[in-house]
């Protein structure tokens, strides 16, 4: 009934655009939406969007799940600008990963310099660079969580730069409320040091597995050898099941350089995925605000339904953004790391961490819109084809308005 509303919206604002009608579930913008669907009325004539595969192949932001329903990602929330830590809390307990950090209240934070908004809307955050320790001293840093929880969505996060250096470890990652890790947690970028392949690992209860036979392009993350398959967080040391990205512009210096780049994390019913473009190669979808990940290629990590339902494992998510210090992977990595010292020592000086920082232009999330019911088996009758055609054709206006609006 609630598809059939969004069609009947659409079909009655074409033919009577005089008409004021509201648009369940699209709260505020349904007003937004009809007028533009008034402003695009003359260019839009239902027969010729029919006839016109080319006009509709050109438009396309529609994706269709295995079941054969179609569906887009429409803008849910966004997170940039002067109001972007209005929509977050400042963590100050205890590094979870053992980390030689303190993470700082709001009013440290912006006090001292290590969050803050720029003129041009840039959000920045970063780790102490100005203060010299004493070996073993913690240094400060920032820890930010979302106030509002999610279950599934599209997010793609928009970077300048990512923290990276010599005993440096940021994330930015999603975890569920309750006990961990029986809600999951999705690490989207995370490294150490001056790592340059950026890695997405997930972590849940027991019953999840990562397929190393899906379709991605990065590599299993391995432990003597064998691949981390099993995402359970309580075994294998906590490693999750991890994926290694192939790209040299995926972390670091080099993504650095690149100018920064996009991160996208689509996570529904038919599993959860990572792309990462950097600057020069963001796809024209994303920069227009109509993504369609189906049009992105093979994704750099995925985890299938097959072997770890992703509703089930993952529940109620936060976003997350930090810098730590050492700690259980840069600290225990260090020796090997090729940086100069030990992780203790690098920690006094504060130039070392002049890297350290988080350079945002946006974070935005879309939530999936469903437009048409499951494609039956049985032959379908002279009413049920009429009612194809209608409801393609809205379908067909719906997106030609989505793409105009954004």
């Amino acid at each position: 009934m609630y598809h059939s509303q969004i069609f009947f919206f659409c079909l009655v604002s074409s033919l009577f655009p005089d008409t004021t009608l509201a648009l369940p579930g699209f709260g505020p913008s349904a007003t937004f939406i009809h007028s533009k669907i008034r402003s695009i009325i003359p260019s839009l004539n239902p027969l010729d969007i029919l006839s016109s595969t080319t006009s509709l192949h050109a438009r396309s932001t529609l994706d269709v799940n295995p079941n054969g329903t179609t569906f887009l990602w429409l803008p849910q929330d966004e997170y940039s600008g002067s109001t972007f830590f209005d929509n977050f809390t400042f963590y100050t307990g205890p590094d979870p990963t053992h980390g030689t950090v303190n993470f700082t209240d709001s009013v440290t934070a912006f006090s001292s310099g290590l969050a803050f908004v720029q003129d041009n809307g840039v959000v920045i955050m970063q780790g102490d660079n100005f203060t010299t320790l004493a070996e073993g001293v913690n240094r400060n840093s920032v820890r930010i969580s979302s106030n509002k929880q999610y279950n599934t969505g599209l997010f793609i996060l928009d970077i300048n730069q990512a923290p990276w250096g010599c005993g440096v470890w940021p994330a930015f990652w999603t975890v569920g409320g309750g006990t961990w890790p029986l809600t999951g947690e999705i690490d989207i970028i995370e490294g150490v040091h001056d790592n340059e392949h950026n890695q997405v690992t997930w972590h849940t209860g027991p019953n999840c597995t990562l397929n190393a036979t899906a379709s991605f392009t990065g590599t299993v993350v391995q432990t003597n050898g064998a691949n981390n398959t099993n995402c359970d967080g309580n075994d294998n040391d906590n490693a999750g099941c991890g994926i290694t990205e192939w790209s040299r512009a995926s972390y670091g210096p080099f993504f650095d350089q690149q100018g920064g780049g996009v991160f996208a994390m689509k996570w529904d019913e038919n599993g959860i995925a990572v792309w990462s473009f950097y600057r020069a190669a963001i796809p024209q979808d994303v920069q227009a605000g109509s993504p369609n990940p189906s049009g992105w290629g093979e994704p750099v990590a995925q985890l299938l339904p097959d072997a770890c339902d992703p509703i089930s494992n993952f529940v109620n998510h936060s976003i997350i953004f930090d810098i730590t210090f050492c700690g259980d992977w840069a600290g225990n990595s260090y020796a090997t790391s090729g940086c100069p010292g030990t992780c203790s020592s690098q920690l006094m000086e504060p130039s070392n961490f002049n890297n350290a920082t988080w350079s945002i232009n946006s974070l935005k999330v879309y939530r999936k819109q469903l437009l048409t019911g499951q494609i039956s088996n049985g032959a379908p009758t002279h009413s049920s084809r009429h009612w194809n055609i209608v409801q393609f054709t809205a379908a067909a206006l719906l997106l030609a308005i989505v793409s105009v609006i954004i």
